[in-house]
């Protein structure tokens, strides 16, 4: 096969809110950028984000980044690197603000400034009650921001390759990554994209369980090219289930809806939470919330024939408020619950939503890997933002709108690393290795000559079901252990799928194939780290990590602070430390605490 070439000063892989970030800071200082993505750049996974993006205007309610910073610290579980955090919030009303320039079309208050919801873990004077930080545009935020961000790259001309799907990374002899491998999905054909620089911005890989709020694009692509190019990856055993997907249908129903005053309700109407989050009640964190829904649900309280989800009732909001706030939510629980929420309560239930780990990274958004002694050195060449990267900000549980603002701090910081990178002349045109697009034409070859193998859909399935039951809310040892010797078999099927169609032109069959290389490598990642890991933290809790006044909620602090490392040769496991210094010198850490809300 024919392999094309195409040079670039920097090439960037995903163009959601992170990436069209990243490329909005590279074309501007007149980088020649390309952008690779599987669907058009205002159909990326940022589009379907809803509630808003955090940052501490003080808008609504007194507010300063302080707070953020310990609401973010606290929500992490203490797993998140306060260098990153810092940099993050103190960076929020920056990159907010920002947009709102770009024309964002965020609502507003009455005084014409940005309205401002609350949302889950977010608070005032360090807990003491609900701040109103979620910067919104009702629940369609990201969709508003993906159009904000697009229309200002076609401005500042931007390369898009649309429908083009990366295949692998490229490593030269010395560890220095020199671009991707890539097929065009129209023709076929495979081409290598040549660049200085390479900035992965995949988003998640929630299709590695069978219940997600995730797009089915959401396959881990950059977390899989970077792991079988022997970058390690990190935490991947933390991830978040969101508090209400709409039961039996997985779409994802935003935590706005709390925020503008839902309540969840059990059986018999009672509003639960009360009993598990007496201070934020329906607003504590994700994983306390997804965990007590689940609790409700596994005691008998829970609602419907089957007694297998609970309840987001806004009935006592008015109509008025519904339409002009939530006006999406609406017509997603028409569509897919069958319910109108000004009259009857909306079934919801638990499902995957976010990944809290990917590939290491630190604050300017250089990939880090552990060498000669250092956990943290950058690999030259190579950046990471937004859901497949990991600071770490997130930790072990993310805060509801840190997501958005996670793209557009990290986008822009990833971006303006590259710049700084060329301007200093660390940055240059190295050589392709000569093997370069080897790895991508075998794998293409294998499944163009694979017979007798196994069906794609029937391995996905298996993955799917096998994270679902061994790796979900709760996580038993029994069920780990077991689930990784699943998943390793599931890993081995996946080495010989087969496909039927081998034409060229729009072979959906072979995209999902290719796809599927990406998910396996995430949930061994996942299974393998969750196993190793003998703790509860966040949204990591374990049935054999019982809460104690040693281990508060079930935290090791002595033994378990520390981020996982990953590696897909040998499926083998390092660590290395948090870092619980700030970024600045006068700002203090944020001491190690039980957990509540």
């Amino acid at each position: 096969m024919n392999v094309a070439k195409r040079t670039f000063d920097a090439v960037i892989v995903g163009a959601g809110g992170a990436g069209l970030r990243a490329a909005l800071q590279l074309s501007e200082a007149g980088l020649k950028t390309a952008v690779l993505t599987k669907v058009f750049p205002t159909r990326s996974h940022t589009v379907a984000a809803q509630g808003g993006v955090a940052a501490s205007l003080g808008n609504s309610t007194e507010d300063n980044w302080h707070w953020h910073m310990y609401d973010t610290v606290k929500g992490s579980d203490w797993l998140g690197d306060q260098d990153a955090i810092e940099f993050m919030v103190r960076k929020a009303n920056e990159v907010v603000v920002e947009l709102e320039h770009y024309g964002m079309p965020f609502d507003r208050t009455d005084n014409g400034k940005i309205y401002q919801r609350p949302f889950g873990g977010h608070s005032m004077n360090y807990g003491q009650a609900p701040v109103m930080r979620s910067c919104a545009a009702a629940d369609r935020t990201g969709h508003a921001m993906l159009h904000a961000l697009y229309q200002r790259n076609v401005r500042a001309n931007t390369q898009f390759f649309v429908e083009w799907m990366a295949l692998d990374l490229i490593r030269n002899s010395e560890g220095d990554v020199v671009g991707v491998t890539a097929i065009e999905m129209e023709t076929g054909e495979v081409s290598i994209f040549h660049a200085k620089a390479t900035i992965f911005a995949t988003g998640g890989a929630g299709r590695i369980y069978y219940s997600s709020t995730n797009a089915f694009i959401n396959t881990g692509d950059g977390v899989g090219m970077a792991a079988r190019a022997g970058i390690p990856l990190e935490d991947m055993e933390f991830w978040q289930f969101h508090p209400t997907g709409v039961a039996g249908a997985g779409v994802l129903i935003t935590e706005g809806v709390r925020g503008e005053g839902g309540i969840l309700r059990n059986a018999s109407g009672e509003r639960f939470m009360e009993r598990y989050a007496p201070n934020l009640k329906d607003l504590a964190s994700r994983d306390v919330v997804s965990r007590s829904m689940v609790t409700e649900i596994n005691e008998g309280r829970g609602c419907g024939p089957d007694k297998d989800h609970v309840l987001l009732d806004i009935t006592h909001l008015s109509p008025e408020t519904i339409l002009k706030r939530l006006p999406g939510i609406r017509e997603i629980s028409i569509q897919f619950a069958g319910v109108d929420p000004i009259k009857a309560p909306i079934p919801v239930v638990p499902t995957c939503h976010y990944q809290m780990g990917g590939i290491p990274t630190n604050y300017k958004g250089q990939v880090v890997v552990p060498k000669d002694g250092n956990p943290n050195v950058p690999v030259s060449g190579f950046y990471a933002a937004g859901e497949c990267a990991c600071a770490s900000v997130h930790g072990a549980n993310r805060l509801g709108t840190n997501s958005l603002l996670d793209l557009l701090v990290f986008g822009k910081s990833a971006g303006e690393t590259v710049v700084e990178d060329f301007k200093s002349g660390n940055l240059t045109l190295k050589p392709l290795p000569a093997d370069a697009a080897d790895v991508s034409l075998a794998r293409i070859n294998r499944l163009e000559t694979q017979k007798g193998g196994t069906e794609v859909h029937d391995v996905r399935l298996d993955m799917q079901r096998t994270m679902q039951k061994h790796a979900g809310v709760f996580r038993f040892n029994d069920l780990l252990v077991e689930g990784v010797e699943k998943i390793k078999e599931v890993a081995e099927q996946a080495k010989t799928t087969q496909i039927g169609d081998k034409s060229k032109v729009w072979n959906t069959a072979r995209t999902e194939a290719l796809e599927l290389d990406n998910l396996i490598e995430v949930a061994k990642a996942t299974m393998i780290s969750a196993e190793a890991r003998k703790e509860s933290r966040g949204a990591h809790v374990r049935d054999d990590a019982p809460d104690t006044a040693e281990n508060p909620n079930g935290r090791d602090d002595k033994n378990w602070l520390k981020h996982t490392l990953w590696y897909s040769e040998g499926n083998r496991l390092d660590y290395k430390p948090v870092n619980l210094k700030p970024l600045s010198d006068d700002v203090d850490p944020i001491a190690l605490a039980k957990r509540t809300y």
